[in-house]
């Protein structure tokens, strides 16, 4: 009797596989090559067999493997399925490319975002809602939600130690478009130039270029951005990551602070403060916002894509007093405001202890999932040497002097590694490492990861 088909869940797989080594070796290219997608429920073991013509045995053998290998899962109840973490093509090419798929994605930046509070944020969310007015759901304040910057000033000076009213806050859409309005401004209140860490992120470099600004790369030794250098440069703005450097992840030295303070004062200059991680520490004490030794020389961004998730998109300058109207205007003429929703939930959220709440917990997922990484790396390449270990949700590993961390990098992509060279970040290069975000990445397989690595290097 001929065979129901119309029972069978179909998997197209070529004819004539006899074997287990055969079954296994084409379920996985299917992976490999997408044509099997994550989450794709297989066959059972006695349906593919009985479409393949092959014992049922021959089947299960394979699964098993590809079970073991990753490829697959079998839960009871939901079957044999493509698991995500196997979505990746044949071949890598020798970039970082962030929309691609990933093995093992360690680039710095993202928090973890499984850990987001969505329970807390839907709270938050309906009890902001209940209480907006009708006239609350109209355009919004180019400035901002007036209880979110109330309740932003309250935070920053109670926890990063800024000194700010609620006046002098703007909310932004994540700390992109802050960079953005700040390096328009400036270019229209005639600046030419701003000076930046080197290395730095290129992010921000590329941002305030776009808006025709030349940049001064100022280098960074362990103690800083070095100001004696900077005093040589022709520029009246500088950009700094003052808490926790990008990327090597130093802290601004206190001299190295009052030193920057009076060359800006001396200048008439702008101190642009990026304080981008600095609620994530673990080994030192917190460091307070460089805002608050010079309320009218330093311009204070921050967000929430480090702490809750970059999908949010809402940041937050604190602006000195001569950049606050054309910094609000510029906001206004871009698009009006950001959303009132989402700062209202924001807002009841800060309000109601949730933030507090979630960083805490954060920070001792992400210090276990540092310490897994760190364990891992002196285990088993204890030539490569952690910097800036202390805070921040990143590691700088420096590698052995001679290494071309580019090559190394590209080795590591073609085998579904994402780990960014340290020179990626610099203009000139310092010295060979790789970038390590941690964050997103549970212990085991932050492991595995480093365990890969040694292998392939």
């Amino acid at each position: 009797m001929a065979a129901n088909w119309t029972t069978f869940r179909e998997l197209l797989l070529p004819g004539g596989l006899t074997g287990r080594r055969a079954v296994e070796s084409e379920l996985r290219r299917a992976v490999r090559e997408g044509r099997l997608k994550p989450g794709t429920r297989l066959p059972s073991s006695r349906d593919l067999a009985d479409q393949l013509g092959v014992a049922r045995g021959t089947v299960t053998s394979a699964y098993t493997q590809l079970i073991g290998e990753g490829y697959l899962e079998a839960k009871r109840g939901s079957g044999t399925t493509v698991t995500a973490a196997c979505d990746w093509p044949n071949t890598f090419p020798a970039t970082t490319d962030q929309s691609r798929p990933w093995r093992y994605d360690l680039r710095p930046g993202l928090p973890a975002l499984s850990a987001f509070p969505r329970d807390g944020w839907l709270q938050a969310t309906r009890t902001a809602l209940t209480a907006l007015t009708a006239d609350d759901l109209g355009y919004p304040d180019p400035a901002g939600f007036a209880p979110l910057r109330k309740e932003l000033a309250d935070y920053l000076g109670r926890v990063r130690a800024v000194a700010a009213h609620p006046s002098d806050v703007v909310v932004v859409s994540g700390a992109a478009q802050g960079i953005s309005l700040l390096g328009r401004v400036l270019r229209a209140t005639g600046h030419t130039s701003v000076a930046i860490e080197e290395p730095s992120h290129y992010g921000a470099a590329d941002m305030l270029r776009s808006h025709g600004l030349t940049l001064h790369r100022i280098p960074v030794d362990d103690k800083g951005i070095r100001v004696d250098a900077l005093s040589t440069a022709d520029t009246r703005a500088v950009l700094v990551t003052a808490a926790h450097q990008f990327p090597l992840g130093v802290v601004l030295h206190p001299d190295r602070r009052r030193a920057l303070l009076d060359w800006a004062r001396e200048r008439d200059a702008v101190v642009i403060e990026d304080d981008y991680d600095a609620e994530h520490r673990y080994d030192r004490p917190a460091t307070g916002a460089m805002q608050a030794l010079d309320p009218g020389h330093v311009a204070y961004q921050g967000s929430t894509s480090k702490v809750l998730a970059p999908a949010l998109r809402l940041g937050w300058l604190v602006l000195p007093p001569g950049l606050r109207e054309a910094v609000v205007e510029r906001k206004r003429l871009d698009d009006l405001g950001s959303g009132t929703l989402h700062q209202a939930a924001l807002a009841q959220l800060l309000r109601s202890g949730g933030y507090d709440r979630h960083l805490r917990r954060t920070r001792q997922l992400y210090r276990a999932r540092r310490d897994a990484l760190l364990d891992e790396v002196t285990r088993v390449r204890p030539d490569w040497t952690p910097i800036g270990v202390a805070a921040g949700l990143h590691v700088v590993l420096r590698l052995p002097d001679g290494t071309d961390d580019r090559d190394l990098s590209a080795r590591l992509a073609r085998a579904g590694i994402n780990a960014p060279p340290l020179s990626d970040y610099a203009h000139e290069p310092t010295f060979p490492g790789l970038v390590l975000g941690y964050a997103a990445t549970t212990p085991d397989r932050l492991r595995r990861a480093v365990q890969e690595m040694g292998e392939l290097c």
